[in-house]
């Protein structure tokens, strides 16, 4: 008998958006995953509750950019920012509005 921890092969949404410190609070990471402007690997997401895995892409607008993540990890806890950080990697960083025209990389 093993006393080995294994790690969660998916969790909810609203927890991921919350524990990754993508969302301020669960309240509003519930609001942006219902919200219907979500997309996980490319298909519409309107549920809290969608289950998030390594190496899911998760597309949205937040505070004017359009924000495009692949999951690296699951987090175990809510900890600080940059333990949140390491749970995801920013691939493209754009304005909404389209302004610029060129999105970057992050």
């Amino acid at each position: 008998m093993t006393n080995r921890a294994t790690a969660p092969e998916s969790m909810r949404l609203d927890r991921f958006l919350w524990w990754a410190r993508i969302a301020k609070s669960r309240d509003t990471a519930q609001a942006m995953a219902c919200d219907g402007h979500f997309r996980m690997d490319g298909r519409a997401i309107d549920r809290a509750h969608a289950p998030v895995r390594i190496g899911s892409i998760l597309t949205f607008a937040h505070h004017g950019q359009v924000r495009v993540l692949r999951v690296e990890s699951l987090p175990v806890r809510r900890g600080p920012p940059a333990e949140g950080r390491a749970c995801y990697c920013d691939l493209v960083t754009s304005g909404v509005s389209g302004v610029d025209g060129s999105p970057h990389a992050a």
